[in-house]
């Protein structure tokens, strides 16, 4: 009787997700230290919520409500309770802020970094698993709130290495777009059709003027023959939605396009009071000096989330990048947010301001690192020991443990192979520099250092591998204890 072969799964991974290498988390480390220095020298304070919420704390905001669970991933617990992975931190702070009211202080200024995940379809660039980091006042209805907000915005960006005139942070609000909708006969209180019409103006960037029309009208498929229902509002509304959203005003002074809202919202309360908070954010960001080259007021910018009740402001960077499959592309939104002041109020009952934002860093970082000629974020450089001489591999740990004392990034080897498999081994790990340590050297009191990168332009047939390689030599000898500068000195030499 034969048994039955074992089970073997496909290794493979789920479509939207993706494995990342040492390289990649070492520039997401570095991204992370610096978006932190910034927001915590606004005095924001750290905080750190699960990644699992009840489903029902979350809520249902989420753009692609059409989707199976709402857009999120959701399981039942063992009491009959349904959870759900965050599909943002912005929502598990509401739970927060609503538990710790009383003992948290007004306004509550908090930033967090946190894996985030959405069951939505991936595509391009657009993942269900990925990182964000947020920053929030809560607790504060002033539009300075705002303003502030913005400010730390452009200045994080530029802390990235992202110079004026490569990114731009658009404004808009939503009460805005609600007297826009009230003004062509749709509800603010119809809430469905409301929500189709936001997710609709949300998609301006990427699908343009002729696909947010058919999304605002009857509905439209996409390439890959799928078919979403539009929000089936009349031509004249279609047309009075999409004149606010998408005016010919991209070389109006802000002045000029605050006032054209204003006539378009004339007569709505809710849309002048949105005129009026945005005049107040633009004039405090003007005399701090974020004019429209770092904020600018767009009316297409609406956000998807539906908890947004006021200023709503999007990051856009302005340059052209490669994208994974080599094609030259403009990214788009790299983060945004807004003011959420009743999101609080569905645990309370009780409105509580509240206003944040929120940097995607896992897009962010690919485009930077995709940059040509823009700063790469790369692991401290390594220096491997190799392992010649078995009954002395203590020796070899100890060298590798001064190393790092130094404050070098060192490792020795312990494989079983030998010196041929270990260099190779070496060059695999993308290390800079191979220390030997044989008995003929210990017995020396020497090393000898070889320059892993000098040793593989060494192999390459370039006209200009001689001036690459002047006054630095592949391979060099050094006494144990003249180690530490020997390294350093090569290590200065790659750098120039």
């Amino acid at each position: 009787m034969n048994e039955q072969q074992p089970f073997r799964p496909k290794a493979r991974l789920p479509r939207g997700f993706k494995d990342r290498d040492e390289a990649e988390l070492a520039a997401e480390t570095r991204m992370l230290d610096t978006i932190r220095r910034v927001y915590a020298s606004y005095g924001f304070q750290a905080l750190e919520t699960p990644s699992l919420e009840y489903a029902d704390a979350l809520g249902k905001f989420l753009p692609d409500q059409d989707r199976p669970n709402e857009g999120v991933f959701s399981f039942k617990d063992d009491d009959g309770q349904w959870l759900s992975l965050r599909y943002d931190l912005t929502a598990p702070l509401a739970r927060y802020v609503a538990e710790n009211f009383q003992n948290l202080p007004k306004p509550f200024r908090r930033y967090q970094v946190g894996t985030v995940w959405r069951n939505e379809k991936p595509g391009p660039g657009r993942f269900r698993e990925f990182t964000q980091f947020d920053a929030d006042t809560v607790g504060s209805a002033s539009p300075a709130a705002d303003a502030e907000l913005l400010m730390m915005f452009s200045d994080t960006l530029e802390a990235l290495g992202l110079s004026r005139g490569e990114y731009v942070i658009k404004l808009n609000s939503r009460k805005l777009l609600d007297g826009v909708l009230e003004a062509a006969g749709v509800a603010v209180l119809d809430r469905a059709r409301r929500g189709v019409v936001l997710r609709a103006v949300d998609k301006l960037d990427r699908l343009g003027v002729a696909g947010v029309r058919a999304l605002l009208g009857p509905g439209r498929k996409d390439e890959s023959g799928d078919f979403t229902k539009g929000a089936e509002l009349s031509p004249d509304q279609v047309a009075r939605v999409l004149a606010f959203v998408a005016p010919n005003n991209a070389d109006t002074s802000q002045e000029a396009v605050l006032a054209s809202l204003a006539d378009t919202v004339s007569g709505s309360a809710i849309g002048e009071a949105g005129i009026a908070e945005l005049r107040e954010i633009i004039r405090i960001l003007n005399v701090a000096d974020y004019g429209p080259e770092r904020v600018r007021v767009d009316s297409g910018i609406v956000r998807g989330l539906d908890y947004y009740t006021g200023a709503v402001y999007e990051a856009q960077l302005t340059f052209p990048a490669t994208n994974e499959e080599g094609e030259t592309v403009v990214f788009g939104s790299v983060g945004g947010g807004g003011r959420y002041d009743n999101l609080i109020a569905r645990f309370t009952g009780q409105s509580v301001p509240a206003a944040g934002f929120s940097v995607g860093v896992s897009r962010l970082l690919s485009v930077l690192r995709a940059r040509a000629g823009a700063e790469v974020w790369e692991t401290e450089p390594l220096i491997i020991v190799l392992v010649l001489d078995k009954a002395a591999v203590a020796e070899s740990f100890l060298l590798a443990r001064d190393l790092r004392a130094a404050g070098l990034r060192a490792e020795a080897y312990v494989g079983e192979a030998g010196m041929k498999a270990q260099l190779k081994y070496a060059d695999r790990r993308g290390a800079a520099i191979a220390v030997i340590e044989g008995g003929d050297e210990r017995a020396r009191g020497e090393v000898t250092l070889k320059d892993l990168a000098l040793g593989a332009e060494l192999a390459k047939s370039t006209e200009d591998r001689a001036a690459w390689v002047k006054d630095r030599p592949a391979q060099q000898a050094a006494k144990r204890d003249q180690i530490i500068p020997a390294i350093r000195a090569m290590l200065n030499a790659r750098a120039r």
